[in-house]
């Protein structure tokens, strides 16, 4: 893979440049939501893909919206935002995302296929994938090597913290209901917009499994790319873009009660008190770049609040067909 994209100055046999030039290109029409579906064994693949592209383009304004471990749905659950690659193993049980893929190209929605003959064969797609990222950042015009907004939630954390050093609180933040973030999703998803479910939680797989099913709500309902990701984790990588890329993200906030609780040895603040000044942090950080940000507190069992949100944007989608309304989407600014 190396010595292809090292010698070959010819776009069509570099899978390198291939890569970068299909994502670059293609998010320059509007298809800047990279997807990537991959064979079961490789799913969390496309989470070191969101990294790479994510804090590597997501500045300026613009860059590649990378889209991982998202529902496969039928092609109406897509937008014509979506670029899509698929990664499969031979060997491994496809037959399921074959026929979706398949769907898909059909439907005209652009794919890119890579067959792996084995595991060992990730090393070349580590390669392919960094290759081709300096490509698309070259493409779009940006410098993929640095990332100024990743600085900026963690000063917004200290200063945060530094408040609830004086004042014994963490600042005060608004809490909406179900049925209340549903309602507001509503006015606020759009063709060309993504979700962002940001989960500042214990990972537990009820957790999990409840996102997708609210991924799965707000796809079969709005047609838009959902993402996921844990705080304060995805401030490394999903949060360069966020702050930084196109302004067509809207944010999900999910909060944790933080129980229990354990004491930081040195600090006057515990882990949980941390955790919150970095999700106040991070949200400031999206509303001072002007971004639609929501935010959810979570109560003793997070994945029935999740699932709660997911019914209530369901019951949204089956109120706007019975009226035959919707409430005007506001112009996405960039």
């Amino acid at each position: 893979m190396a010595e292809r994209c090292r010698l070959s100055t010819d776009m069509q046999t570099n899978p390198g440049a291939y890569l970068g030039a299909a994502m670059g290109s293609l998010a320059k029409t509007g298809r800047d939501k990279v997807t990537v579906i991959a064979s079961p064994s490789l799913t969390t693949f496309g989470l070191w893909v969101e990294q790479l592209l994510a804090e590597s383009t997501g500045k300026e304004g613009t860059g590649l919206i990378p889209i991982a471990q998202e529902p496969v749905l039928k092609p109406n659950a897509y937008g014509a935002d979506r670029f899509f690659v698929y990664l499969k193993l031979n060997r491994e049980k496809n037959s399921a995302l074959d026929q979706a893929v398949q769907a898909l190209v059909k439907a005209d929605q652009p794919v890119l296929q890579f067959n792996l003959r084995d595991c060992y064969d990730l090393g070349a797609e580590f390669f392919r994938w960094e290759f081709a990222t300096a490509v698309a950042g070259h493409v779009l015009g940006i410098h993929p090597f640095d990332q100024p907004n990743v600085q900026e939630s963690k000063d917004n954390t200290n200063r945060v913290l530094e408040t609830f050093q004086s004042t014994g609180r963490l600042p005060a933040q608004p809490n909406h209901q179900p049925k209340e973030v549903a309602k507001a999703l509503s006015g606020l998803l759009q063709p060309g917009t993504y979700l962002s479910v940001l989960g500042y939680t214990t990972p537990t797989r009820p957790l999990e499994a409840a996102v997708g099913r609210l991924r799965r709500a707000l796809m079969s309902t709005y047609s838009v790319a959902t993402t996921f990701g844990y705080g304060p984790r995805y401030l490394h990588s999903t949060g360069q873009l966020h702050k930084g890329g196109p302004n067509t993200g809207v944010f999900l906030e999910l909060v944790d009660r933080m129980a229990p609780d354990l004491p930081i040895p040195g600090r006057p603040f515990s882990f949980g008190t941390l955790a919150n000044a970095q999700a106040s942090g991070d949200l400031e950080s999206l509303r001072t770049h002007h971004r639609q940000a929501i935010r959810v507190q979570l109560g003793r069992n997070p994945a029935t609040v999740v699932d709660a949100i997911a019914a209530a944007v369901m019951g949204t989608r089956g109120s706007d067909r019975r009226t035959g309304t919707r409430k005007p989407y506001p112009k996405t600014r960039r």
